[in-house]
């Protein structure tokens, strides 16, 4: 059987810094219990700054099919640690509860008009169904950037409000790319072990349960976690239930 390579080319790897280097000899190169792995996680960051915590995962599904686009939405228990921006699309009727729900900037012309302009300093759109219309103006720019509004990640929804404070509260979109890699935040290395496993097993268990009913053989591939400028952690996905 051939050798696995590691996924980081060695000569990359030499480049790194020290930080680096001692963080990654504390890797062994097997798969870690997800416990264990979240632990070591947190104890290989290498940034002086509160490093985000990732997932990256490989499914045995073909995204180039419909019925096998993993797409879903899940709330983290204790959020993601981060701060985020939402506007909402909605009429004026809708502005003061949009606002009162965490939503920074409101309303739709002149919403457009900014975003037309170039102005994208935001993380997540929500919108009102009725004025899903108005957005088509600046859907292309909206879409290049993952920003574009849509029923099936909850922020295109008559109930605005509870749209906003759930993604103020942790609320994450995850979604397969073209090579069916799901990539995903679930929090801070400050958040400690404990808490981040229970955020990453939120969206585990939020992506198996959106298996398409077509696939057969091995649904999670891999799974392997990384802090921001850390090494990577490979899990026993054998586990995942």
């Amino acid at each position: 059987m051939a050798k696995k390579k590691s996924a980081v080319p060695k000569a990359a790897e030499k480049k790194r810094g020290k930080k680096y280097q001692v963080a990654r000899a504390l890797v062994e190169r097997k798969l870690y219990p997800l416990a264990e792995a979240v632990a070591l996680l947190v104890r290989t960051s290498v940034t002086k700054f509160d490093s985000s915590c990732e997932l990256h995962m490989n499914l045995g599904v073909d995204p180039k099919h419909a019925d096998q686009v993993v797409r879903g939405t899940v709330v983290l228990p204790h959020g993601t640690g981060k701060a985020v921006r939402v506007i909402a699309f909605v009429s004026e009727a809708q502005e003061k509860t949009a606002k009162a729900a965490g939503a920074f900037e409101v309303g739709i012309d002149n919403l457009i008009e900014k975003i037309t302009k170039g102005w994208l300093d935001f993380d997540v759109a929500v919108a009102e169904p009725a004025v899903m219309k108005n957005i088509g103006k600046i859907a292309k720019i909206l879409g290049q950037k993952g920003l574009m509004p849509n029923p099936k990640a909850g922020t295109v929804t008559p109930d605005v409000a509870s749209a906003i404070a759930e993604i103020k509260k942790g609320k994450v979109e995850f979604r397969v790319d073209k090579l069916a890699n799901l990539h995903n935040i679930f929090g801070k290395v400050s958040f400690g072990p404990e808490k981040l496993e229970e955020n990453l097993k939120t969206v585990v268990q939020a992506v198996l349960q959106a298996k398409p009913t077509g696939v057969k053989g091995n649904y999670v591939n891999s799974l392997t976690l990384a802090t921001t400028m850390g090494p990577g952690v490979s899990v026993d996905v054998s586990a995942l239930k």
